[in-house]
């Protein structure tokens, strides 16, 4: 077992982050203060160090741009860690999910069952832990997952899912319903736990790359990005400006993709499917210009540790016709009475509750929260922000936050064009060789939301641990909220506008 990474008290250990070891009744005080001072909880990790266990928590704060990791060693025979979640919704969720893979338990925490790990999953194993082995044999149910039961007149469940139709990952979801109003809905992920991070161990970097890509099959560059610019912050290489630029284009030309596909999904589900084919005529023009720029329709194969290659640059000219192109079809949208009556007001979900649930990317904009890792923390720093003209937090919002997105990263896409002479950048100097296990954080705002990927390497340079976080993850409890005292028939629609992944919150 290699060592682990051990940082001293305030020991700087990357772009803008500093890393210290705390003991448990450290650990809520130092938490707290970092919270009062700004800091959002971004990641909560667990580690197997061979003769202990580690938990990892990464805070992170803007303007400027701070990190600030705390390591908390623990014993092998009954780790344990004091609970956050009094402090932060999304830390308890990191310990529950760090308790299922890991066995830390995070004593104090006001709800205790599983997250991660099926009620037919065997007690006592944790797939994370490096003498796991392979899985046991499922036993029997350990018991009815305890859905909130709600009771009263006139009061139905209405089941939907695991399993769907199309191409969607599996997910469960539980109404409680009088009439047509929701009174309470449960979402229930985790049907296919695939052990991404458990299969990054191991390898190198450059090999890890199409792991990366493949977390989420629609965030490609995202998760890409994240993952190399954690490699380059742990082996403290520095990319150049051109390589940085031809990746932001990357980055926002996912974006486009990826938003034009959900406002004609958004038209489709209030049945005006007329512009849900021009929204799918355009995404594939956009998909065969990700072909042409990067030899990839989903742009797979351009970012590496340490640079960037594409095959052509993005028409200005061209994007400019498709901006129009989409504008005509958001205009067609709200100028139709009964899209407009669909969308307005329909799961709301506040500033208030987008920020005590720690929401991320376009669902937060739309509820008014400024959170963007594009200016939180920029890896090209310069780019202008988004201003968003309705920040009420219903589907209206949600939609039209996607729509000024496009517009904007068409013209940052533009801009950066015009700024660069070729197709590649020099690659960034190679790692000087073996040393010191080090760690390394990237952070991107995906087309979803900020993704963090944290890495540890081996002194050989080799992955001794990834830990991702996509922006679903945190944003999956804001669902239930918002529907809250929605109708049923709203639900598709709804489901529509936040558009989370299975894929990147089941790891």
């Amino acid at each position: 077992m290699t060592a682990p990474f051990a940082p001293a008290p305030g020991e700087p250990a990357g772009e803008h982050r500093t890393a210290l070891t705390v003991v448990p009744d450290e650990l809520i005080a130092r938490v707290r203060s970092l919270l009062d001072d700004g800091y959002r909880m971004a990641l909560v990790a667990g580690h197997d160090d061979g003769a202990r266990l580690r938990a990892v928590y990464l805070l992170t704060a803007a303007a400027p741009d701070r990190r600030v990791e705390l390591h908390l060693p623990l014993r092998r025979d009954a780790p344990q860690v004091p609970s956050l979640a009094g402090l932060s919704f999304p830390a308890g969720r990191f310990e529950r999910e760090m308790r299922d893979l890991f066995g830390i338990v995070p004593a104090g925490h006001p709800l205790p069952r599983r997250l991660v790990r099926h009620f037919h999953w065997p007690k006592g194993w944790y797939p994370m832990l490096a003498d796991a082995g392979d899985p046991p044999d499922f036993g029997d149910v350990d018991g009815p997952y305890p859905f909130r039961t709600v009771e009263g007149p006139g009061v139905y469940e209405i089941p939907v899912g695991p399993v769907h139709a199309g191409m969607i990952g599996p997910g469960h979801f539980r109404f409680s319903v009088v009439g047509e109003t929701i009174l309470n809905l449960k979402a229930r992920l985790w049907f296919v736990h695939r052990g991404v991070e458990r299969l990054f161990q191991g390898r190198r970097p450059a090999d890890a790359v199409e792991l990366a890509e493949r977390i989420s099959g629609d965030t490609t560059v995202g998760h890409a990005l994240a993952f190399c610019q954690a490699i380059e912050d742990a082996r403290q290489q520095t990319v150049s400006l051109d390589t940085r630029r031809i990746r932001a284009i990357l980055l926002e030309l996912e974006r486009i993709q990826n938003h034009v596909t959900d406002i004609g999904a958004l038209c489709n589900d209030v049945g005006h499917g007329i512009l849900h084919s021009h929204a799918q005529r355009i995404r594939e023009r956009l998909l065969r210009l990700n072909d042409e720029v990067a030899a990839h329709r989903l742009l797979r194969g351009a970012i590496r540790p340490g640079g960037v290659t594409v095959a052509a640059m993005p028409d200005p000219g061209l994007l400019a016709a498709i901006g129009a192109d989409i504008a005509e079809i958001v205009d067609l949208a709200l100028g139709n009475s009964v899209v407009a009556d669909r969308f307005t007001g329909t799961a709301v979900l506040t500033a208030a509750q987008a920020t005590d649930l720690g929401t991320l990317g376009y669902v937060a904009r739309a509820s008014g929260l400024t959170v963007d890792a594009r200016h939180d923390h920029p890896f090209l720093p310069g780019q202008p922000r988004t201003r968003h003209t309705r920040t009420d937090g219903d589907v209206l919002s949600r939609f039209l936050v996607r729509a000024e997105e496009i517009a904007h990263s068409i013209r940052v896409v533009t801009g950066l064009v015009e700024t660069l002479a070729g197709r590649s950048a020099p690659d960034a100097a190679p790692p000087a060789g073996a040393g010191p296990s080090r760690s390394g954080v990237g952070i991107v705002e995906g087309w979803r939301g900020t993704i963090v990927h944290r890495v540890e390497l081996t002194a050989d340079g080799a992955l001794a641990r990834v830990k991702i976080v996509d922006p679903s993850f945190f944003n999956w409890p804001a669902l239930p909220v918002a529907l809250a005292d929605t109708i049923v028939p709203d639900f598709p629609l709804t489901n529509k506008s936040f558009n989370l992944t299975y894929a990147g919150n089941d790891l």
